[in-house]
């Protein structure tokens, strides 16, 4: 990708610096524009890029070579290059003919925000489902902008401009689209088998008939650190968009002694390019498999309604079922009494968090047992006193109500997860409640 060229080269004594552009779109407030520019910034920063300037270019009629009217662009341009910027990076994303087209304008690289997200992926993928699945999303964002790289290149190597540099570029674009092509298939092959291989581990998981709760959100929202803390996991924590991407499922057990396990996923980001959505799509089945949802907010961020309706999308978008949700508004450490009681009244269900101090974790446990025992049927059962096994089953899967032992046996009130309601038949009450418990 044409900011890893940059990136890569060895005789830039510093990072590569970068200018960067939001758009304020008809009917967006100023303030809408800035979160995004905001958040592009610290996208840029988790790339490895520095950032020399910015700016917020209002937009009245979208001209659709180049979005803004030629005229703003070469002064954005202009600004750019007085500030010593090596990239432009442009918060909308662009068409490859409309990066063609600024970068006419100027000797600068012109890249926008999903190709940022695109290559902190490639830097930040570990396992080889995540390896593959960003390879593939960046093979599809390159084959329609062959034709821009190529210039770009050969602006760099200082080519003619010739009808014989121009059949050059014809060839070997046409040599470079046949061969991301290949790649392509290659890619989709071992994607396929690296997925049967997940969706086997997946269903032998699922086997164990135990609640899945799968933990969602913003990124950097502390999902990663929810779940270090609750299970004492060691996912990497850092104060970056996108520090893990890679699902982790960790075991949990609830005061009672009721296993589930907690899915860590990637995070959300707003504008996620639908490459990546499609790329990650088995990743986030994990989220769509699970029996309930906690979504994690940043409660310190003033974008928060907007990371929340994010969430939300990403989630319609791969296609997830309707589930019980619960809504974690972490960081509570970092907020103001006035700041609470605003979050308190917009959101009266939410459990404030911190996951750093602890504050609010013991009442944020007892929820979330609320929540899975809510949606497990009550059963009794009638347990032979010389057939102990079953006994420990439903003491591991189950909430236990009440047990008592008896002379026929022990009774046992329970409350079971769904998975688990035909298990124990031959041992339920046909009556209901025991009359002695």
């Amino acid at each position: 990708m044409i900011v890893k060229d940059i990136k890569d080269n060895s005789l830039l004594p510093e990072p590569p610096k970068a200018y960067l552009v939001s758009f304020l779109h008809p009917g967006e407030s100023p303030e809408a524009a800035l979160s995004l520019l905001s958040e592009l910034s610290q996208l840029v920063d988790t790339q490895g890029l520095v950032v020399v300037g910015s700016q917020i270019a209002r937009l009245r009629d979208i001209n659709p070579k180049t979005i803004l009217g030629v005229g703003k662009v070469r002064e954005i341009l202009d600004e750019a290059e007085r500030l010593g910027a090596d990239v432009v990076v442009t918060d909308d994303v662009l068409s490859p003919a409309q990066q063609r087209n600024w970068e006419k304008l100027t000797n600068l690289a012109v890249i926008d925000r999903q190709e940022v997200i695109l290559d902190i992926f490639a830097a930040r993928a570990q396992t080889k489902e995540a390896v593959l699945q960003v390879q593939l999303a960046q093979l599809n964002y390159e084959l329609p902008r062959l034709v821009r790289k190529w210039k770009h290149l050969n602006r760099q190597r200082g080519a003619s401009g010739g009808l014989g540099g121009r059949m050059q570029g014809e060839q070997q674009i046409e040599l470079d689209a046949r061969q991301i092509r290949i790649h392509i298939q290659m890619l989709q092959a071992e994607l396929a088998v690296v997925r049967k291989q997940r969706k086997v581990q997946r269903r032998r998981r699922l086997a164990k008939p135990v609640p899945v709760v799968a933990i969602v959100g913003y990124t950097n929202a502390g999902k990663s650190s929810l779940l270090n803390r609750l299970t004492k996991a060691s996912v990497l924590v850092e104060d970056k968009l996108f520090a893990t991407l890679d699902p982790t499922v960790r075991r949990y057990i609830l005061p009672g002694g009721q296993d589930i396990l907690l899915a860590d996923t990637v995070g959300f980001v707003r504008k996620l390019p639908h490459l990546l959505i499609d790329a990650f799509k088995s990743t986030l089945e994990e989220t769509k498999l699970a029996d309930y949802i906690l979504e994690v907010l940043d409660a310190s961020d003033e974008s928060l309604l907007e990371h929340h309706d994010t969430t939300l999308n990403v989630l319609e978008e791969i296609g997830m079922d309707p589930k019980p949700m619960l809504m974690v508004l972490n960081k509570w450490d970092q907020v103001d009494e006035e700041r609470r009681k605003q979050l308190k009244e917009r959101y009266p269900e939410a459990l404030p968090v911190s996951v750093l101090t602890g504050e609010g974790m013991d009442a944020f446990v007892r929820r979330l047992t609320e929540l899975i025992k809510a949606l497990m049927p009550e059963r009794a059962y009638l347990i032979p006193l010389s057939d102990y096994a079953p006994l420990s089953q439903i003491r591991k899967y189950c909430f236990i109500e009440k047990e008592e032992f008896l002379d026929d046996g022990v009774h046992v009130i329970a409350r079971v997860p769904l998975n688990h309601l035909e298990r124990w038949n031959k041992y339920q009450l046909p009556t209901g409640r025991p009359g002695r418990m």
